[in-house]
């Protein structure tokens, strides 16, 4: 999934007749006071980074005076939050709130349906909330063909206690939140808090939202918005891992490829998916060897595909080698992958008689791929050798390549 910043969350609404704080997106301290004099009173700061709790991190700023404003700025841009380096600020009006509510909608994989979640008590975790307080909490199950019926949306908030004008209001709200949900192929949206203003307006203080990064493609308003493959991100994606991104969604419909880069190792590591990957990266580890990056291929991709992956792995500075292993059960044609690696060896011109190489594959077209990494130079093994002992293999040519290395101190590729 991929996760917009809230600034664009916030206009999604707005456009949907969501109600949310006027705001302006500043890219330096120095422009702080210019914004706080156009919002035209007191002002909340939040960073502009794609993780939650920003609050709990000091990440959420309160200023009432523009030399105030310009000094939370300050701060915000001098922090890191959750690895993500701020360089955006949300400054927006700072609201009069009576009451802060929880509404959510996110896809519920037990039942296989979106789930509207909503409760009177927002502003903190709704898990804590559930926990400590579940009469507060209401869900509502929406079949995906009907969709949200207008009355249901009202239901959800009455049996939750909510009555008047503002059972009308939160109804209203929660359909236009389904709509942006189902209109968008988002996976989670969040507003929390939901607040009610002291003049009795229902208004969006904090907006969330993951979409589907596999349904980009129908939504071009949004492509240039998010950063594809963040969904398996804890942190910024590296240029390396942007790269492989941009590899695998070139050609989206046949075959994967992914790529997470570590920190330091030296084996380049390159394995199809399926659980076998997780399998062959442990034991490269337990016997020895430093993979220098987690990345896996399977669903029989093209030799472009496989050739684009090689070329990340092997540009990682300080990558000696590189392990190609896949087990008979990743379904993907063998030979393919060995035209990919092979292809991408020599471009990069490296040289398989210096630059450990070890290819353990089994599956369609085996013969043929024995004889296209025999004729490159480059060790092969069927699944006439476990995955164990072709990580062995591995871990023991790097230490005979490097062996004289390691002795006289030098560095080296």
């Amino acid at each position: 999934m991929a996760r917009l910043l809230e600034d664009l969350s916030k206009n999604l609404f707005k456009q949907s007749g969501i109600p949310v704080p006027q705001n302006i997106v500043i890219t330096g301290a120095g422009e702080a006071e210019e914004a706080f004099a156009r919002l035209n009173g007191a002002v909340v700061l939040k960073a502009l980074v794609p993780v939650g709790k920003r609050g709990k991190a000091g990440a959420i700023k309160f200023a009432r005076s523009a030399a105030e404003a310009r000094e939370m700025a300050e701060q915000l841009f001098g922090m890191t939050v959750g690895f993500y380096r701020v360089e955006q600020v949300l400054m927006e009006e700072m609201l009069d709130i009576k009451e802060e509510y929880y509404l959510s909608i996110t896809i519920d994989k037990a039942n296989k349906t979106p789930v509207i979640i909503a409760s009177t008590k927002g502003g903190m975790d709704v898990e804590e909330v559930n926990r400590e307080h579940p009469e507060l909490v209401g869900k509502l199950w929406v079949d995906p063909l009907l969709g949200l019926c207008d009355y249901q949306a009202r239901e959800l908030w009455s049996e939750l206690g909510v009555t008047g004008r503002l059972l009308q209001k939160l109804g209203s709200v929660t359909s236009k939140l389904y709509r942006i949900f189902e209109g968008n192929d988002a996976y989670l949206l969040e507003i929390n808090p939901l607040v009610l203003t002291l003049d009795d307006q229902v208004v969006a203080a904090d907006a969330v939202m993951s979409v589907d990064d596999s349904a980009l493609f129908r939504h071009p308003q949004l492509l240039a918005k998010v950063q594809m493959g963040t969904e398996r991100a804890w942190r910024p994606l590296t240029e390396l891992e942007k790269e492989a991104v941009a590899v695998n969604e070139a050609d989206p419909y046949r075959g994967t490829a992914r790529y997470t880069e570590m920190d330091g190792g030296d084996i380049g590591f390159m394995c199809g998916g399926g659980g076998g990957s997780l399998l062959l990266f442990d034991a490269l580890r337990s016997q020895g060897g430093e993979p220098a990056n987690y990345s896996e291929f399977g669903g029989n991709p093209p030799e472009d595909k496989v050739y684009g992956l090689t070329k990340v792995i092997l540009s990682k500075p300080g990558v000696k080698g590189l392990f190609v292993a896949q087990n008979i059960t990743n379904n993907t044609q063998v030979d393919v992958v060995a035209r990919g690696v092979i292809r991408a060896v020599k471009d990069l011109n490296i040289d398989p008689a210096v630059f450990p190489i070890v290819v353990r594959e089994a599956g369609v077209n085996e013969a043929e791929a024995r004889e296209l990494f025999s004729e490159a130079g480059i060790e092969y093994y069927g699944d006439e050798i476990t995955l164990t002992e072709a990580a062995r293999k591995m871990v023991e040519k790097m230490a005979t390549a490097y062996r004289q290395e390691i002795a006289s101190g030098k560095e080296g590729r």
